[in-house]
């Protein structure tokens, strides 16, 4: 097997245009065996960018659009994209493409159909699956690979959710690049994902990508105040704590980006507005360490006949009883 694949990559590399500079090639083993090739894009003769596949490129996602590439979206979606033109994925089949779309390796067919169609017989759900797979091809949306056991994404097909990820997880490891360090509206689809979708497999991914954005976000905002860009690092922020108001995190972040610009004024409007949302919400007052650690002074004093209590487990107990 892989005596072929070697003739067959010399025989593609000799007849390959002279803009593309063949990097290699990977063989993947997942209920079958196939390859994937890895290209770099050539400039006078030099490669201007990373190797890419079909499921990582170091972009962030509001530059999809300049890409000449097919782009499943399952924020505010799901639709496909290639390049500028908009695709609209049938009805019947945007569950069985969001399915696939969030996995990152085939899915069986059997899984996929009980996983969609789990109410009556193996043979109904099956066929709802074939037709799902039809009117996908019909539309034009040829993005799904299938055989007689498997689903698969084609692997030159990418995921704004993969990509939105991928950017999540250098803001998160402290190894962002130049371009990810912006504050984007597609943030706010993003957290949001698959509206309408009210399946577990889809709750529960929802929910996971919300937590991980929300990370993101204080960790965009953290770097845009060192870097001194304050307007984008309170923006940041603020759509974290509009995301989740009650989020301890996010509210420190905004209160931190407003005394980074040395707008003391902001951050104890700030820390007020949040002290209020608590004791309204929870009916316990924040404890004098999530300003302490702030370095400003507290910005209320505790008013008379009112129990303090520390935003905790065991705070919440005691203000019940």
């Amino acid at each position: 097997m892989y005596a072929a694949v070697a003739t067959f990559l010399e025989t593609l590399s000799a007849e390959s245009s002279p803009d593309m500079y063949l990097l290699g090639a990977h063989c993947l083993r997942d209920g079958d065996r196939r390859v994937t090739l890895r290209y770099l894009r050539l400039t006078n003769g030099r490669p201007d960018g990373r190797a890419m596949d079909g499921h990582h490129v170091d972009r962030p996602v509001h530059d999809l659009e300049q890409l000449d590439a097919v782009v499943v979206h399952l924020f505010a979606g799901p639709y496909v994209t290639v390049g500028a033109e908009r695709r609209e994925v049938p009805e019947g089949s945007k569950q069985l493409l969001a399915f696939v779309s969030l996995r990152r390796r085939r899915v069986e067919r059997r899984q996929a159909a009980g996983s969609l169609w789990p109410f009556g017989d193996e043979e109904r759900a099956a066929g709802n699956l074939r037709s799902a797979l039809w009117r996908l091809r019909r539309a034009g949306i040829n993005v799904l690979v299938a055989d007689k056991w498997s689903l698969a994404l084609n692997t030159n097909v990418l995921v704004d959710l993969h990509l939105m990820e991928q950017w999540a997880a250098r803001l998160i490891e402290g190894r962002p690049a130049g371009r990810d360090l912006t504050v984007s509206s597609w943030v706010t689809d993003a957290l949001d994902l698959l509206p309408g979708f009210y399946d577990d497999w889809a709750l529960m991914e929802r929910e996971r990508i919300r937590q991980r954005i929300l990370h993101a976000l204080e960790a965009l905002s953290e770097r845009l105040a060192a870097a001194g860009r304050f307007a984008d690092a309170v923006e940041a922020a603020m759509l974290a704590t509009s995301a989740e108001p009650l989020r301890e995190s996010a509210q420190r972040t905004l209160i931190k980006a407003h005394i980074a610009e040395g707008n003391l004024t902001e951050a104890r409007r700030s820390y007020r507005a949040y002290h209020d949302l608590v004791h309204r919400e929870l009916g316990v007052t924040l404890s004098d360490d999530f300003s302490a650690g702030l370095g400003i002074p507290e910005a209320r004093p505790s008013l008379a006949g009112r129990h303090r209590v520390a935003l905790s487990p065991q705070g919440a107990s005691a203000a019940h009883r």
